[in-house]
């Protein structure tokens, strides 16, 4: 602004530092830039930021303490919000590398339990899940269970269901969504000696048998008819399995 008074309406420094308050120390001597006074504090935050993405701002200022910084909270929180880091970050889940399934079907029974999930929706709009397992020995399909909700602690309740009336398989073959991948599940094939099989992602032909009575049930069950309640489909679905 000072600049502008002295190039452009041709005032004298002293005379424009008089029209804006400032000092003439304003003038010769320019703040500098923000940029380059915050870069120590910008590569501290964006490094610690990098290596634990799930902390929040305190938690990152209390490392930075500890790390020897004294910075100002308020300064830190400032360079904090402008990086953005204010903001909730979604971080890609990565999935471990997985070994091929071979789609071998075991000529027993309980050898091979094989699960995965379903969803479709009611009359109303209300969506709900379907967890399919099958015995790939026989293609049995040992259980349907519906719901509008099947996080893990649901799945191995079923799990538990089954086999208390057949026994535990020797593995399971699923794939990685997260309540397969998850550390109740992984936990509950520890405790029961089961196997846990994860096929490739983005390769639901290593879970063929499966994927086959997934797309029987949509055909004959859930595309062909329309259902108000849950208890609907539970019926329907029931009656489809005997037959």
């Amino acid at each position: 602004m000072i600049a502008i008074l002295v190039e452009e309406h041709g005032l004298s420094v002293r005379h424009a530092c008089q029209v804006v308050s400032l000092s003439r120390a304003a003038y010769y001597r320019p703040p500098p830039d923000r940029l380059d006074r915050d870069a120590d504090v910008i590569a501290a935050l964006t490094a610690l930021v990098t290596e634990t993405p799930q902390w929040g701002f305190w938690m990152c200022f209390d490392a930075l303490r500890l790390a020897g910084h004294r910075w100002n909270w308020k300064r830190v929180y400032r360079v904090y919000c402008a990086l953005k880091l204010n903001l909730k970050r979604r971080t890609k889940r990565r999935i471990p590398p997985r070994e091929r399934q071979p789609l071998d079907a075991p000529a027993v029974l309980n050898g091979m339990w094989a699960v995965d999930f379903m969803s479709d929706m009611l009359y109303s709009g209300t969506r709900f899940r379907t967890l399919n397992v099958l015995d790939e020995g026989n293609r049995e399909a040992l259980a349907v269970e519906v719901a509008l909700s099947l996080p893990a602690a649901r799945v191995t309740q079923v799990l538990d269901q089954l086999v208390a009336l057949h026994g535990a398989p020797s593995a399971l073959r699923c794939d990685n969504g997260p309540e397969f991948v998850s550390v109740e599940l992984t936990s509950w094939c520890r405790r029961h000696g089961v196997r846990l099989l994860h096929i490739q992602p983005g390769k639901p032909n290593q879970n063929a048998y499966i994927e086959r009575f997934n797309g029987s049930y949509r055909k004959e069950v859930l595309d062909a008819y329309l259902f108000g309640s849950l208890d609907d489909v539970r019926a329907e679905t029931e009656r489809w399995l005997t037959i």
